[in-house]
């Protein structure tokens, strides 16, 4: 395998980014990979707002893994600031190769630098393989988390 380079996302990579949020069974039923207006007109918020970093796995002028990392600063915990990974996604080319956990350490390396204090994430259910990859990084399912769907 070829060298991997961890970067700031562009909007060429934004097909293959959505391409991957899409490759599992519950991306199929809420992605819309022939559909990029959404998906770029939130690449462009992204983009503007400097809390949030989406970020790709580039390997061999390839993406092949994607995360995206929020830093919210708050009040809670003395004021501390934390951070959030959302999209976890990996080629399917590239699972179980290690770069899910190059990925994750990234953020955390990120999360730390940019002075937080606390790394998140939510995982769906279902993804039980997932949740033991997580708590093998060190994430413990210490919440229960809760959505509104609007």
């Amino acid at each position: 395998m070829g060298d991997l380079e961890i970067r700031s996302a562009a909007e060429d990579d934004i097909p293959a980014v959505v391409a991957m949020l899409a490759d599992d069974p519950l991306g199929a039923q809420r992605e819309s990979p022939n559909d990029l207006d959404p998906y770029l007109a939130a690449f462009e918020r992204l983009s503007a707002d400097p809390n949030q970093h989406l970020v790709v796995a580039v390997r061999d002028d390839r993406v092949v893994g994607t995360l995206q990392l929020t830093i919210v600063p708050g009040l809670s915990r003395r004021g501390a600031t934390r951070s959030i990974i959302e999209g976890v996604r990996i080629h399917t080319d590239e699972r179980s190769s290690g770069l899910g956990t190059q990925l994750i350490e990234w953020a955390v390396d990120e999360s730390r630098r940019q002075g937080c204090h606390l790394v998140q994430l939510t995982s769906d259910k279902t993804r039980t393989d997932a949740h033991r990859f997580y708590e093998r990084l060190g994430f413990s399912a210490s919440h229960t988390g809760f959505k509104l769907q609007l």
